[in-house]
């Protein structure tokens, strides 16, 4: 079974990933593998190199360099997207076959923009972690120093967790203690393992 797990930014979904891996399941994150496609001898590191020679310096990907060039013009962002999207993918799919052959029988994609790519085919369950706008944006603005607006601005990036909630199969709510939280994930855990 192959699982897809994502969130609102700043909703839990890295302590559900830690807590899933705790428990014994491979967890495969698209943010570390979109880093690992980009580094020398990785799936897309030519295509990007070829793309974008004035954000590498010695071979290297220089992020922030990148970073600069990509958002101020859109269409870099796109062309970027493009060549990184099916890379990561792959990558992806590949490390979930790899398990599977090893004996694994759940494999837990962890990809904070799973609904609004077009990720939900690869999996069988979509898990959200859940936790009302409200309370996303204060635990958004404590944990990285933000005003109200620039809190919002980057809530504003993703789609809103009340449709992520909509579009879910399973929702774990986590606006109590870690532990409630933790008790949610043992119970869907269950569910899935008696399948």
């Amino acid at each position: 079974m192959r699982i897809g797990l994502t969130g609102g930014i700043a909703t839990g979904k890295s302590t559900v990933s830690a807590y899933l891996q705790q428990q014994g399941l491979v967890v495969i994150d698209a943010d570390l593998v979109a880093r690992q496609v980009i580094e020398p001898g990785g799936l897309a590191y030519a295509d990007v190199k070829a793309a974008f020679p004035t954000a590498f310096s010695e071979g290297e990907l220089v992020r922030s360099k990148l970073g600069d060039i990509i958002f101020h013009d859109n269409e870099k962002r796109i062309i970027l997207n493009e060549l990184m999207h099916p890379k990561i993918r792959q990558q992806m799919l590949e490390m979930a076959s790899q398990h599977e052959q090893a004996g694994q029988s759940i494999i837990v994609f962890d990809i904070p923009l799973l609904l609004e790519g077009d990720w939900k085919q690869l999996v069988d369950q979509v898990v959200v972690v859940y936790c009302p706008a409200k309370l996303q944006k204060q635990r958004l603005m404590e944990r990285n120093h933000l005003t109200v607006e620039e809190a919002q601005a980057r809530m504003d990036t993703q789609l809103d967790i009340e449709e992520k909630k909509r579009l879910a199969d399973y929702v774990l709510t986590n606006e109590d203690t870690r532990e409630a939280l933790y008790r949610q994930i043992d119970d869907w855990l269950k569910t899935i393992r008696s399948a």
